[in-house]
């Protein structure tokens, strides 16, 4: 079987040198799909349009013409980005048999760039989720130990990476949903800026919320993806304009010490495991010893983070999965009496258990008697969250926190299934990731050891808007 390749400037040398082909990585990879199969990491491979594609790319290497900067990199897609011709169905029976009509801008950027797609990778229904089981299409398992989770909602897109089904994945984060299963899996995870990447092409969850972010080995092939999904687009009128910098040059300040917080929770709290406290306080005194400020904080807002982020996410959830209805694509109910009945039947029949319930606390959010309590609420606490972050950032350069507060947990711990299973345990799985979703601003997880187990276990770094290629640069240091 042909190499697992760890980052992106082996596969160039070795294309450049002659020692591989693009047919021969993407002939790699589909080998590992299909060996890996139990994991139930794509719902869709692309086989032979992943060969065409790769053979032409040959074509035109030996024939000496230009090839874009991803020419060789075998790339999958989470079940939530559109790929015109390509079935979409965001984890959910609700979209049985509906095929793409347009192809999502940062998609279309990798495509343009040469980048070879090779499938559909499986992610909780609607990306609603911290653990890869709220799949209509059955739980993704972890490559470390498939009796435990991949993380969620991009435990496929994670998955895939961890076990070199594909070289890089790109996934998308509205709470930490490609954080957390980087963590889980042992890979790095970003999650750009709000607006940095378009979210054309994205089906939403909560518009206010979702990004785009990629999945790799290492910090340095997030930031090359990033750097080409990012950028102005006339289709999304929330992206920024600001320039897309070139974040695999970015360094970092050399005429002063860098000075970083942590977040005191991350390695003082009892309900995080002692493992990754242990793991976190190790990576906080390797940057002391190299001569960084380190120093603890508290966020006094830090118990509102989960119920500010579940009222506002469940709001906009409601709104924007209400096209899902039965009438114009996607799964319709058969012996209904009238409309009403077909589009209750219909999203009863179409959406999955959790999708269901939040929606109806989304409504129940929204509805008029409880909107000022709290929808408007949720918005006011949103902005003084914010408002404490950037106060954060005036005195320093990053934040530094556990990724998730365990190591990957066993199938079924905290879905309510078994018994004596708390169901809120699943949504504090979230705790360190959603404070960057609710400002909007970058964060990234990458490796941090793994537990005696052989669990991964992630460091998550946070800065200011558009400090994408600080991040990057801080987190190669730290590797």
């Amino acid at each position: 079987m042909p190499h697992n390749y760890r980052n992106f400037s082996d596969i160039q040398a070795d294309l450049q040198a002659g020692t591989t082909t693009c047919l021969h990585l993407v002939e790699g990879y589909l080998a590992r799909i299909e060996e890996n199969k139990h994991l139930n990491v794509f719902t869709e491979v692309y086989a032979d349009e992943a060969r065409a594609r790769a053979d032409d790319l040959d074509r035109k290497r030996a024939a000496g013409q230009p090839l874009g900067r991803l020419a060789g990199m075998v790339v999958g897609l989470k079940d939530v980005l559109n790929y015109a011709g390509h079935g979409v169905r965001a984890g959910s029976r609700i979209l049985d048999g509906f095929v793409s009509q347009f192809t999502a801008t940062a998609v279309q950027r990798l495509l343009d760039e040469d980048a070879i797609v090779i499938g559909r990778q499986n992610c909780d229904e609607f990306a609603m989720g911290s653990s890869n089981e709220n799949s209509a299409f059955g739980p993704v398992r972890n490559a470390a130990d498939p009796s435990r989770v991949s993380g969620g909602s991009s435990g496929g897109s994670a998955v895939a990476v961890q076990a070199g089904m594909c070289f890089a994945s790109i996934g998308s984060d509205t709470g930490g949903s490609v954080r957390q299963p980087a963590a889980f899996c042992g890979v790095t995870g970003l999650k750009p800026t709000y607006g940095r990447v378009s979210r054309w092409g994205l089906i939403a969850y909560a518009s206010s919320f979702d990004c785009i972010g990629p999945l790799a080995h290492t910090p340095q092939d997030c930031a090359l993806l990033l750097e080409i999904m990012a950028g102005p687009d006339e289709f999304d009128s929330t992206v920024s304009g600001q320039p897309v910098d070139a974040y695999n040059q970015a360094t970092l300040p050399t005429d002063r010490p860098l000075r970083i917080a942590y977040l005191r929770d991350g390695v003082e709290s009892a309900g995080v495991d002692a493992v990754i406290r242990e793991a976190t306080q190790q990576k906080i005194d390797a940057l002391r010893t190299a001569g960084h400020v380190v120093e603890p904080v508290s966020l006094s807002l830090i118990d509102s983070l989960l119920p500010t982020y579940y009222i506002l996410t469940t709001a906009e959830a409601s709104s924007n999965l209400s096209r899902f209805d039965g009438v114009r694509y996607g799964h319709r109910a058969e012996g209904v009496r009238d409309l009403i009945d077909m589009y209750k039947k219909s999203r009863t029949e179409g959406f999955g258990r959790e999708v269901r319930k939040r929606i109806l606390l989304g409504t129940f959010a929204l509805s008029a008697s409880y909107y000022d309590a709290y929808y408007t609420k949720a918005q006011q606490v949103r902005r003084l969250i914010r408002e404490e972050t950037e106060r954060l950032f005036t005195q320093y350069d990053f934040l530094l926190s556990p990724t998730t507060p365990s190591p990957a947990f066993k199938l079924g711990e905290k879905t309510g299934q078994d018994s004596g299973a708390d169901p809120l345990q699943m949504y504090l799985a979230d705790i360190f990731t959603v404070q960057a979703n609710v400002v909007g601003y970058p964060a990234i997880s990458i490796p941090n050891g793994t537990t005696a187990e052989g669990l991964p276990i992630g460091l998550q770094l946070m800065a200011p808007p558009f400090r994408e290629g600080a991040l990057v640069a801080l987190a190669k240091e730290i590797l």
